[in-house]
């Protein structure tokens, strides 16, 4: 999280370092680096899903070539709620409100959003490791089904998890 405010930061131009010398303008400037720097987050996180969607229609491809049709509409289910994760991540309202927005967010509140935004990337890792699961339990049906299931539930629980980013936004005006 830090590092990428540290890239926004660090990838300023000379107008903006000298601008940020003016009294109160640096506040500004502050606002304008969180707010690249939580698109930039939220990009990297809906890039990591597409590779996740990518691969899970891979093992899809799989399944099919396995003669394992009848687990297509599960697999299905996880793919759908990644694709979603990945659209609506991509999409989501900025950690940041502008001078007149109805929300106001302030440093701390923007923080927690950061860390929100930032807990995506474990679930990344658990998502990437019930695909590994899935691949390993090729030949066993049942140890297959049970995977397929894991798969769902943490690709449902993305969703769930992001829908309550809007949560941390219009508790922040409070």
């Amino acid at each position: 999280m830090t590092d990428l405010f540290a890239r926004v930061t660090g990838d300023q131009d000379f107008v903006k370092k000298l601008a940020s010398n003016i009294p109160g303008f640096q506040g500004y400037i502050e606002r304008q680096n969180r707010r690249a720097a939580d698109k930039l987050l939220r990009e990297t996180v809906a890039d990591r899903f597409d590779e996740l969607y990518k691969r899970t229609s891979n093992i899809q491809a799989d399944l099919v070539s396995q003669g394992q049709i009848a687990l297509l509409d599960d697999m299905e289910k996880a793919a759908i709620q990644l694709r979603t994760f990945a659209d609506k991540i991509r999409t989501a309202a900025y950690g940041y409100s502008g001078f007149f927005d109805a929300i106001k967010i302030n440093e701390e509140e923007l923080a927690s959003l950061y860390a929100f935004d930032a807990s995506f990337f474990d679930l990344v890792e658990k998502i990437g490791s019930a695909l590994d699961n899935i691949e390993a339990s090729a030949g066993d049906e049942t140890g297959l089904m049970a995977a397929i299931r894991h798969l769902i539930s943490l690709s449902r629980q993305a969703v769930e998890t992001l829908d309550r980013r809007s949560e941390v936004i219009t508790n922040a005006g409070q």
